[in-house]
């Protein structure tokens, strides 16, 4: 008798014991719209990539934009970027599909090889990784031009508070085709007293991909989206105006990794909870 109370009552301490299981993510109105919810990886620099995939994948994020040097995984000498071996590259193609059929959408921010050889090497690379945005601060050219209408990659020009503004990518885009123009980090525009739904109408028809950020103030620090100055909300209903389809990168740069844990499903929450309130 004894055995079958303990058979009967272990499930049910067990369920009271464990935490409940997160609800999976509903991101079906932001792909409706057309918006995508990647991770800049940089957000978790002081981990590893593979250590990063799973982070995402916790929190529901199917799209992740790469950046150059972050080490592969724990005991590996190999860090990411277009120098990975083949085996590397194989390796990393598993480690996603295991996590759920998870994609690297976006590289960067990376220089771009200037001359055809190497831009050419560097697009090819970017195509059999499944890359669609390349994010730089390289000047592009008719090199540039050329490869991103062959391979179909968006070319992103992503701006530091003292870097490619608004003005200086319309004019080193206006003669270019239509995947060349702005990776619109709208954190670092408010570090440089721009408001980002104005500076997003400035861009329209050149915006490729974004770094998506809330700061406290302008020239402040991230918080989680919708809790700051920079009217994340606005910027998401200004490129549905717009009719912008692509990716919306998450670069959080504030905080410990406890921090994070507890601010990044915050901003993924805002982003779904927005997204449908705009497809409706």
């Amino acid at each position: 008798m004894k055995i079958r109370i303990c058979a009967l009552v272990a499930p049910v301490l067990l369920a009271i014991a464990l935490p409940s299981l997160a609800a999976p993510r509903d991101d079906s109105a932001a792909e409706k719209l057309g918006f995508r919810l990647s991770l800049q990886c940089w957000t978790y620099n002081r981990l590893t990539f593979f250590e990063t995939v799973d982070k995402a994948a916790g929190l529901g994020i199917k799209y992740l934009e790469a950046f150059p040097g972050q080490k592969l995984k724990p005991g590996s000498n190999e860090s990411m970027g277009p120098g990975l071996s083949i085996a590397a590259c194989e390796e990393i193609k598993k480690k996603l599909a295991d996590a759920g059929g998870m994609k690297i959408v976006a590289f960067g921010v990376d220089g771009v090889p200037t001359d055809e050889k190497g831009a050419r090497k560097r697009y090819e690379w970017a195509k059999r990784m499944g890359i669609e945005v390349l994010v730089t601060e390289t000047e592009p050219n008719e090199i540039h031009d050329k490869l991103c209408t062959e391979f179909n990659i968006r070319y992103a020009l992503h701006n530091h508070p003292q870097s490619w503004q608004p003005e200086k990518v319309l004019k080193f885009s206006k003669d270019r085709c239509k995947l060349i123009g702005s990776c619109s980090d709208t954190g670092h525009w408010m570090r440089a007293k721009r408001v980002p739904v104005d500076t997003l109408k400035m861009l329209e028809g050149r915006i490729e991909h974004l770094h998506l950020k809330d700061l406290n103030e302008f020239g402040g620090h991230d918080v989680p989206w919708g809790t700051g100055k920079g009217n994340p909300a606005g910027v998401l209903a200004e490129l549905k105006r717009q009719g912008f389809k692509g990716y919306f990168s998450i670069e959080y740069e504030h905080g410990s990794l406890d921090d994070l844990a507890k601010n990044l499903p915050l901003c993924v929450k805002f982003f779904d909870e927005t997204c449908a309130e705009l497809a409706k």
